[in-house]
């Protein structure tokens, strides 16, 4: 089965890898992703796939089905880019990867009893679209989920924090800064206030939270008092629950700059949050042994690894259902996902030779969990 497989992939390689190299040379942002979710359309419906385009409401979301067989896999086909960064987090070799197992799955549905499915799921990056997709029952009844992620190097368990995305508004009032300073309300000075009290707040934070984020708008002009400032700030934790009391706190340091200053404060959601990931093992096992055997390695030390505690929304799908969440290396380091450099690195020779065997992993991973299942039924039936 192994050389099947692997036979199969290389057939449809050239393809793979041009649907790959077409996504990357044209980014597209969470919710925006018009053209590549409709070139993973075609993609897969040239390969036998009904597509359900604008799944469950959602203009770049998609769900392709093969077969009809009683056990369903799911593979995840993310697309979304980053701003300014392009693919730098590589979701177009996600996408190839995910096509190139279903369609290798999709020639064995039969024998297998399998229904294969692809979903494309917008806004990973930062806006949650598979759990806006969750909400609305997608991904319910899979008895597996999988994707692979590209990182500077391979590693094999996704451990993410569960993550909550904030959008931070600070409106105070305007005035000429020279002649009628004292008639402003500086909304640039709350956001100074709440960095430093971040700053600060960081000494008493554990290891296993993180606070970061950007200011987006700062004011109009240097003669003006700020009158409206903008930022966007990212909490992270080990889990949902730790995550809940960090946000109180990182919210009080976002409060005392609107105290300090005067100004009113809309601290707003982006999206739900992330959860951490839970995995299922016996398939993450099925994986390593695979991908081992195609020459993939998985002894990178382990500052070289920390890709897989990246957030992802991926994680609230593998509370739901069995999943795994690979990372499949580009061998690049120190080069590393969210930089102009790693962005380049997902196309050429390491991109292809990425989606080669994590498309055939992938594969092989769902044969021998699905086959285990039917072993074991077998068995059941003969002890019987």
């Amino acid at each position: 089965m192994h050389e099947h497989v692997v036979r199969r992939v290389e057939e449809i390689q050239h393809g793979l890898v041009e649907l790959s190299e077409r996504i990357h040379a044209h980014p597209e942002l969470g919710w925006k992703e018009f053209k590549a979710a409709e070139w993973t359309a075609q993609f897969l419906e040239s390969h036998g796939f009904e597509v359900e385009r604008g799944y469950l409401g959602f203009p770049t979301a998609l769900r392709a089905v093969f077969g009809s067989g009683r056990f369903r896999v799911g593979l995840c086909a993310e697309y979304d880019a980053l701003p300014e960064l392009g693919h730098a987090c590589g979701h177009n070799l996600i996408t190839a990867m995910s096509c190139g197992a279903a369609i290798v799955l999709a020639d064995l549905a039969e024998q297998y009893d399998l229904t294969v499915e692809v979903y494309g799921t917008p806004a990973e990056e930062g806006g949650g679209g598979k759990i806006e997709m969750l909400k609305r029952g997608a991904f319910l009844g899979l008895d597996l989920a999988m994707m692979a992620h590209p990182g500077p190097v391979d590693s094999a368990e996704a451990r993410p924090f569960a993550v909550g995305h904030h959008h931070i508004s600070y409106r105070g009032k305007s005035a000429h800064a020279a002649a009628y300073p004292e008639q402003g309300v500086n909304a640039n000075d709350a956001f100074v206030v709440a960095q430093v009290a971040l700053g600060l707040l960081r000494q008493q934070l554990p290891g296993t939270i993180k606070v970061h984020g950007i200011q987006t708008r700062g004011g109009e002009a240097p003669n003006a008092i700020p009158e409206h400032t903008e930022g966007r700030w990212y909490v992270r934790a080990e889990t949902l629950e730790e995550l809940v009391l960090a946000e109180a706190r990182v919210r009080r340091c976002f409060e005392a700059g609107a105290l300090a200053t005067g100004c009113d404060l809309e601290m707003t959601p982006e999206s739900e949050p992330y959860s951490e990931f839970r995995t299922d093992t016996r398939a993450l096992e099925m994986y390593v042994h695979h991908a081992q055997k195609l020459g993939r390695r998985f002894d990178a030390p382990a500052e070289h690894a920390t890709m897989n505690r990246a957030s992802t929304d991926m994680g609230n799908v593998s509370q739901i259902v069995p999943a795994i969440h690979p990372y499949i290396g580009l061998h690049c380091y120190p080069d590393s996902n969210h930089q102009l450099q790693f962005a380049e690195h997902c196309v050429g020779a390491a991109a292809e030779s990425a989606i080669h065997d994590g498309a055939a992993a992938l594969a092989l991973t769902a044969l021998d969990y699905v086959g285990s299942h039917l072993r074991n039924e077998r068995n059941e039936y003969v002890g019987q």
